[in-house]
């Protein structure tokens, strides 16, 4: 005994099928990067207390130090959600701002999230290069010259 769908069955199985695989591919996608410690290991640090050696085994390496005097340590993370073809959007961002003095004690934590974050806008203004505008028929004329020699 062999099973046949009617057709108009089978139409609405296959639309239903792909409509389940186009909301599908629009879920959002989340990315995770970056080092952010466990929040009741970052609690176990008591300015004062604390020397680098210690932090580091304690939450593990920084993201970052500072460029010149490697007297601050910066964990940073951050949390986006893509959909579909959209931009990433930032949801959450976190960053842990150690500071250590000459010695290596840590001196100060500061914890910031993305509420704090500043929202930069690219300045639209092109910087004016110097020279000659070259047409495109002189363009082509001057490459020619450069191939046969003569300038």
């Amino acid at each position: 005994m062999r099973f046949h769908l009617p057709i108009p069955k089978m139409t609405s199985i296959a639309s239903v099928l792909i409509l389940a695989t186009a909301l599908a591919a629009c879920s959002p996608r989340i990315h995770t990067r970056g080092n952010l410690p466990d929040p009741d290991r970052v609690a176990e640090l008591k300015p004062g207390d604390i020397t680098r050696e210690e932090v580091v085994e304690l939450i593990g390496s920084p993201s970052t130090t500072a460029s010149f005097d490697n007297e601050a340590w910066l964990y940073i993370s951050e949390r986006t959600e893509t959909t579909a073809w959209f931009e990433p959007e930032v949801k959450e961002r976190n960053v842990l701002l150690l500071e250590f003095d000459k010695d290596g004690v840590l001196t100060d934590k500061l914890h910031v999230g993305l509420d704090a974050s500043n929202k930069l806008i690219p300045v639209d203004r092109r910087t004016p290069t110097y020279g000659s505008k070259l047409t495109i028929i002189e363009q082509m004329v001057g490459n020619f010259r450069r191939f046969t020699g003569n300038e």
